[in-house]
């Protein structure tokens, strides 16, 4: 079942970010995002969801980008390693496209590393219709490229 998520989900939340190797200044970062968000001090044209399975066992977090025509950015998508692989992953990810067609959404862009280790996530990303739109060399770090994919999802 895939829902918004609640208070109650933050810990769930956060251990699931540690799981998949969040660094502690980014689960900070995280823990900080949950707490404006669930305090009403954030966007309220962001979102987040889970896929709950008697807890959550994956995360997905979008905003709109600021000055576009309806563009937004999938800045967090994660499913707990073990329940990765069942499919989890692209379902959640149908639900965010699907929840920003139904906002009138243009087009949702995902950010990832060039490193090796993310050649899994490239891949899906792939797999899910999205196209490599942008690589930015040394962004996170020197040899550690920004990679953006693309997918349009009302071309109106």
């Amino acid at each position: 079942m895939i829902r918004s998520i609640a208070p109650d989900d933050t810990t769930a939340l956060i251990a699931i970010a540690g799981a998949i190797g969040f660094q502690p200044k980014e689960l900070e970062e995280l823990s900080e995002m949950l707490a404006d968000y669930f305090s009403g001090d954030s966007d309220s044209d962001r979102f987040w969801l889970t896929d709950d399975d008697s807890g959550p066992v994956g995360v997905a977090y979008c905003e709109p980008e600021r000055m576009t025509d309806r563009t937004w950015n999938l800045l967090l998508i994660a499913i707990r390693p073990d329940r990765q692989r069942q499919g989890r992953g692209a379902a959640l990810l149908r639900r965010v496209e699907q929840t920003l067609v139904a906002r009138g959404g243009r087009m949702l862009l995902v950010e990832t590393s060039g490193l090796p280790q993310f050649e899994r996530a490239r891949a899906f990303y792939a797999k899910c219709g999205y196209q490599e739109e942008a690589r930015i060399r040394d962004f996170y770090a020197a040899g550690d490229d920004k990679i953006v994919f693309r997918k349009v999802l009302n071309a109106d």
